[in-house]
């Protein structure tokens, strides 16, 4: 049980552990391979997940979201990440090299038409794509709706978070000093990008540290360490893309809207979501009507509470046994 709700922990909610059919290295050029596996059945309703970071990675977790008799289920590292190489990279590496990125993998998979699953920056990723190729989508499921807005931006690094976590908000600025507390992913930037090994990773830990102890709405306050070669792709990842403002305008994903008007889907936010606030996941569905959102009640942002695991394996058992109705 989570000690913090009643509920059953999130793996009892999940489908059991299942190995890809099809893992590859595949080249989209610009110097980068990106990591891409197939799972469950190859005749099933295909779905892409797009995870969270930037810079996070996929987890064999993810598969187990989706009955693996209906599903064919998608999941690949975004350049710079997890398997794909060159690890920790920033160059060639922006949105619009990511939403290739998916095309080519739906091109190199023979896939018409696809369920796009994403959360916080995957979410993000998700919007913008299908507002982008919005031919290819048959459905959208988000969850921890991050718009790329510069609010957002400043919640989480401009100190609104910190009012509900001062010990570890002290913590994070802390590290550089005083006349730099002013935009924090600036000074992190300046030493994530140091070109010290040592130095570089000393922050890529603490900047993974803030996210991920605000990351479950029963977190106890202490985050862990992070591996360095995971928390440093993570780290200079996430600032990467942060520094530049998503690599998309103000306001972007809510002003194109109407191209994924037709598009059904379902956005689940956790309630106290600490890092993506549910006010981008209101004013989200707000615009797009064809989107339905689910708050859960006493939930975080991560994935893996309980509620929002539960919301999402129903909502994609459910898109599942009616491919029919949305042409997967």
């Amino acid at each position: 049980m989570d000690k913090f709700s009643g509920q059953k922990r999130a793996g009892a909610y999940l489908f059991p552990p299942t190995e890809p059919f099809d893992a590859r290295m595949l080249d989209v050029g610009d110097g980068h391979q990106i990591y891409v596996e197939q799972c469950g059945n190859p005749e099933g309703a295909p779905v892409v997940i797009l995870h969270g970071g930037p810079g996070g990675g996929c987890s064999p977790a993810m598969r187990r979201y989706f009955d693996p008799a209906q599903w064919r289920v998608i999941l690949f590292d975004q350049r710079g990440c997890g398997r794909s190489r060159p690890h920790a990279e920033i160059e060639n590496n922006t949105t619009w090299h990511l939403v290739a990125d998916i095309e080519r993998i739906r091109a190199a998979l023979d896939i018409e038409k696809w369920a796009v699953f994403g959360g916080s920056w995957g979410a993000t990723l998700s919007l913008i794509y299908a507002e982008t190729h919005p031919g290819a989508v048959a459905f959208l499921a988000l969850r921890g709706v991050f718009l790329s807005m510069q609010r957002e931006l400043d919640w989480f690094y401009g100190g609104g978070a910190g009012h509900f976590w001062p010990e570890q908000w002290q913590r994070f600025k802390s590290l550089v000093p005083e006349a730099e507390h002013g935009d924090l992913i600036a000074a992190y930037n300046r030493r994530l990008f140091s070109g010290d090994k040592m130095l570089e990773a000393r922050f890529a830990r603490a900047w993974a540290a803030w996210e991920n102890v605000l990351a479950s709405v029963s977190s106890d306050g202490r985050a862990g360490e992070a591996p360095a070669d995971y928390a440093r792709a993570f780290a200079r990842l996430e600032n990467h893309y942060f520094t530049n403002k998503g690599f998309v305008e103000e306001g972007q994903i809510l002003r194109d809207l109407p191209r994924i008007a037709h598009i059904p889907g379902v956005i689940v936010q956790g309630r106290y979501d600490m890092i993506c606030p549910p006010r981008s996941a209101y004013e989200l569905s707000q615009g797009w009507t064809a989107g339905k959102l689910h708050i859960v009640r006493a939930a975080g942002h991560a994935l893996s509470e309980p509620g929002i695991s539960a919301e999402l394996v129903r909502v994609m058992k459910d898109v599942g046994a009616a491919r029919g109705r949305y042409g997967i």
